[in-house]
């Protein structure tokens, strides 16, 4: 399969132990989601491969996992910094109106008057809301800096800040100055 069938679920993000543990960072909602897939793919300098989860826990801090051939500290410390993804078949369907991040990301982001903004690169969850994090596109007039820099911040609300997504023509539509 290609990339872009793949869809990643978080990242190797240290080691746990001296048995072959894994520390997860998780980018699923909520985080320990991502032990529901009994297989995941680690993507190799070779490209993706297969590798089943033999174990696996979560705690108030950290999601573990022990995966199948990593059996000692030193195995687990050569996966740090390893994505983590599934096929995107292993998915379950969306409703209508519910969107993966995953296919946000890369979207073209409009103002209600037809101003492009830029590229989505983000989103992240914040207390009040999720943010979609969008770079700064905007043409520039002689001399004219950014005011707030290479990325525009948009509050994830629906219907009031996000007005459309159309995932199809890789578009979102919204409500917001990009100044703000």
């Amino acid at each position: 399969m290609d990339d872009t069938q793949w869809v990643l679920l978080g990242r190797v993000i240290g080691v746990h132990g001296v048995r072959g543990w894994i520390k997860v960072h998780s980018d699923t909602q909520p985080r320990e989601n991502i032990l529901s897939y009994p297989a995941w793919w680690l993507k190799h300098r070779e490209g993706w491969q297969e590798t089943k989860l033999v174990d696996s826990q979560h705690t108030p801090k950290n999601v573990l996992a022990l995966i199948e051939g990593v059996q000692d500290r030193d195995a687990a410390e050569q996966l740090r910094g390893t994505e983590i993804a599934i096929p995107r078949t292993m998915l379950p369907a969306t409703e209508a109106d519910e969107y993966y991040w995953t296919d946000l990301i890369g979207c073209e982001v409009f103002n209600t008057s037809g101003v492009r903004f830029g590229i989505t690169t983000r989103l992240f969850e914040t207390g009040a809301n999720d943010v979609l994090e969008v770079r700064d596109e905007r043409p520039l007039q002689d001399d004219e800096k950014r005011p707030n820099g290479p990325n525009i911040l948009v509050p994830w609300v629906r219907p009031d800040v996000v007005v459309e997504v159309n995932i199809e023509q890789q578009k979102i539509v919204v409500d917001w100055d990009p100044d703000f």
